[in-house]
């Protein structure tokens, strides 16, 4: 069958009719679609812009809660460290724990007070050497007792001698070295 170039014209229109309608509709859906992510590309943007900053503020808020939290701990630490170190204080001190454990004490020195930094904090430093007599289940006590009154103090080093038969000395003795530390303030 032939066709007149007429027919061939009106069907060539109508092909690309169609396919103008086609490519036309293709378009149209890929508008809609490119329009609608658009949109929810905007508001995933928006929800990660909020998040990002409620994540930041609840941040800064718990950075602000320890810092309160570590100011308050210094603070208590530094009054811990407040304590008087005055010789005489210390020294009766020292003498009511040897009565509390039955032991004696022979002799005690110090040198002068010396600064030491602490964890970035500077302290006064009150060194002391102490002897004591006495049973040595009572000397043992009456080391134990030291960081019960002086929670700022630290022994540094215990020698416990016990003599044997026959030396000048009848009851063991201890020889101590003490630390005990004071804040002095800003």
């Amino acid at each position: 069958m032939k066709l007149s170039k007429t027919a061939w014209l009106s069907l060539g229109i109508g092909i690309f009719t169609i396919a103008f309608a086609s490519l036309g509709m293709a378009y149209s859906g890929q508008a809609r679609g490119q329009s609608g992510l658009r949109h929810e590309l905007n508001l995933a943007q928006l929800r990660l812009d909020n998040y990002q900053s409620q994540q930041l503020s609840l941040q800064k808020k718990e950075a602000e809660i320890r810092l309160v939290q570590a100011e308050s701990r210094l603070k208590a630490v530094k009054t811990a460290l407040s304590p008087s170190t005055e010789g005489i204080e210390v020294s009766d001190t020292l003498f009511a724990i040897a009565e509390a454990c039955d032991v004696e004490i022979t002799e005690i020195g110090s040198s002068a007070l010396a600064s030491e930094k602490l964890e970035e904090v500077t302290c006064s430093v009150l060194p002391l050497t102490v002897q004591i007599e006495g049973d040595v289940p009572n000397l043992v006590d009456f080391v134990l007792k030291l960081p019960e009154e002086f929670p700022t103090g630290m022994v540094k080093s215990v020698e416990i001698i016990v003599p044997e038969e026959g030396e000048d000395r009848e009851n063991p003795w201890a020889n101590l070295r003490l630390f005990i530390y004071a804040y002095r303030g800003d």
